[in-house]
């Protein structure tokens, strides 16, 4: 009898990766609603009149909730009631204020410009109410299938979701119709979706916990030992003082914080940088891989491709005993990839001209290889020492593309960015499942999650106003030019047109992002204070931060 309960759903691989993609929905469709906004920001200011400070407020304001605490509280809420109910709450909350958000950008509410912006911005506080927790809960759901198994690759993967919608967000959302509101509406469908997959995940998570306890009592019953129910106990404001003390953990958490300030905010302002510093185009490029005539689909396809070869990179010779077998599974895994980039050539070098798809190299860079890392971690450790290279690759990125005029810097820095933006999270995440007890992840995720938050809002923010500050004539320009265009009698494509002659003969008013991307320098040099103050504090307290976690 005992035999037959041994096994859980979690113990069957298969089993744990429908649960990982079921979670990771909310993760993809979640970071396509934060992040797909970058793509948009220059035709949100020719459209809606949104100047580059109120971008960065609206963007900013998105963490308003999280600053004060609403993460704090549904770390609260998954300790106590679960993680079912905190990912079903706060994904419709998400929902909800992608919705309302949608229905903002059409002029459901209104179409004078500070009616549809306070509707916009209050439907991002209410999407970044639920963000942040949904986030908590995917990381939380990794843990509680996965730990004991492939818990860094899981993490990496279910990041890497999540990553996966902040590129096609960002490369995406330009697309779709070319103008702003269609793209909000798509994006707060694609958060509907994903609280359907949700709400199915669910069933498998019941069937588990039910499994899990069955399986106890078997255990204790052959052992003869007494059955003892778990109870949780309540939360407790000494156990986050207790967290906070505890310097492995502050210093991940102040990590944390610095690291995500100089890379999120930024991917916020990426397109717009390349297209103002290095004349990237803006438009939907012409030509490129199309699917039932479409580009978009066409380029939805490779960034889906991409992923899955990411996957395929890490999981085939992973599960692979024999060395010569595993060198030859990379080698046909290589290769294939290689015929298809010769066979995409003329459309990524489209790409690569293009400001919205280059800026999408900084979350594509973490498809790729955040799996990879994540698979290092499990099999090799040295997470402290990953963070401390992550931390150093980002300083020279953001030198790179603030310093430096070279576009083939530009694409080094992008891609350095997006490798850091795959080392740090791939490290830092399961090394606070070996600082913190389980029964406290939820918490202690959710605190990390403010605090960022407070970084995340001062850096989404601060971006705009100081881009405004060092330009401050360069939105009064565009507008009066745009206007007078409109007055001329041109259609919004002879205006987009003759933007861009004005683009290719430099008389287009352009923004200087030296000052506002050369800040986020200063996060990097905190980031490897921080780490190696991490490093050293691990030695004491011996959580095996550089230690594997497949023991």
């Amino acid at each position: 009898m005992v035999e037959k309960v041994q096994q859980t759903l979690r113990d069957k691989a298969g089993a744990r990766w429908l649960a990982l993609i079921l979670v990771s929905g909310l993760m993809f469709a979640t970071y396509w609603f934060q992040d797909f906004f970058s793509g948009l920001k220059e035709m949100m200011e020719t459209e809606l009149n949104i100047n580059s400070e109120e971008f960065g407020r609206l963007i900013g304001l998105t963490t308003i909730a999280n600053m004060f605490g609403m993460i704090i509280i549904g770390g609260v809420i998954l300790d106590k009631w679960g993680l079912r109910t905190a990912g079903l709450a706060f994904g419709s909350l998400a929902v909800i204020g992608g919705s309302i958000t949608a229905m903002a950008s059409a002029g459901f509410f209104g179409n004078d410009h500070g009616t549809q912006l306070t509707m916009m911005i209050i439907g991002r506080v209410m999407f970044g109410s639920g963000l942040e927790v949904v986030c908590v809960v995917a990381t939380t759901a990794m843990v509680k299938w996965f730990k004991g198994y492939e818990l860094a690759l899981a993490m990496a993967i279910n990041m890497g979701f999540g990553r996966l919608g902040s590129a096609m967000g960002i490369a995406l959302s330009p697309d779709l119709t070319g103008t702003v509101s269609p793209a909000v509406v798509f994006a707060a469908g694609l958060l509907g979706v994903a609280l359907i997959m949700f709400v199915i995940y669910i069933f498998f998570d019941i069937k588990l916990d039910k499994q899990t306890k069955a399986k106890a009592k078997a255990e204790a019953e052959a052992s003869n030992e007494e059955v003892k129910e778990e109870v949780d106990e309540d939360f407790k404001f000494s156990d986050l003082i207790k967290l906070i003390k505890n310097p492995s953990f502050l210093y991940i958490a102040l990590l944390c914080v610095s690291f995500y300030a100089a890379v999120f905010p930024f991917i916020q302002y990426a397109p717009d940088l390349l297209v103002n510093k290095f004349n990237f185009t803006a438009s939907l490029p012409e030509g490129g891989f199309q699917i039932n005539g479409s580009t978009s689909i066409g380029t939805a396809v490779i960034y889906i491709g991409l992923f899955i070869y990411a996957l395929l990179f890490t999981m085939v010779p992973a599960n692979i005993k024999s060395t010569s077998k595993k060198i030859f599974s990379l080698v046909i895994i290589t290769a294939s990839f290689a015929v298809l980039a010769y066979l995409l050539r003329e459309t990524f070098a489209i790409w690569f001209n293009d400001g919205s798809k280059t800026a999408s190299l900084i979350p594509l860079g973490t498809i790729i290889f955040t799996p990879i890392f994540g698979n290092y971690v499990d099999k090799k450790g040295k997470a402290a020492s990953l963070m401390i290279l992550g931390s150093l690759l980002l300083i020279f990125a953001h030198l790179s593309l603030s310093l430096g005029n070279s576009v083939y810097l530009a694409y080094l820095g992008l891609l350095s960015l997006g490798i850091a933006f795959s080392l740090v999270p791939a490290a830092m995440w399961p090394s606070v499942s070996k600082i913190v007890p389980q029964k406290r992840l939820g918490t202690a995720y959710s605190s990390m999650f403010t605090i960022q938050n407070w970084g995340l809002g001062l850096f989404f923010w601060g971006i705009g106003f100081v881009l405004q500050k060092v330009n401050p004539s360069v939105a009064i320009s565009r507008g009066a030019l745009n206007e007078d265009l409109v007055l001329q009698g041109m259609s919004p494509d002879q205006i987009e047109s003759h933007i861009i002659m004005l683009k290719e003969t430099g008389q287009y008013p352009t923004y200087d992002y030296m000052i506002p991307i050369l800040v986020l320098v200063f996060c990097g040099v905190i980031s490897i204070f921080l780490a190696f103050k991490l490093k050293k504090a691990d030695k004491k307290q011996a959580y095996g931060l550089e230690l594997p976690n497949e023991q």
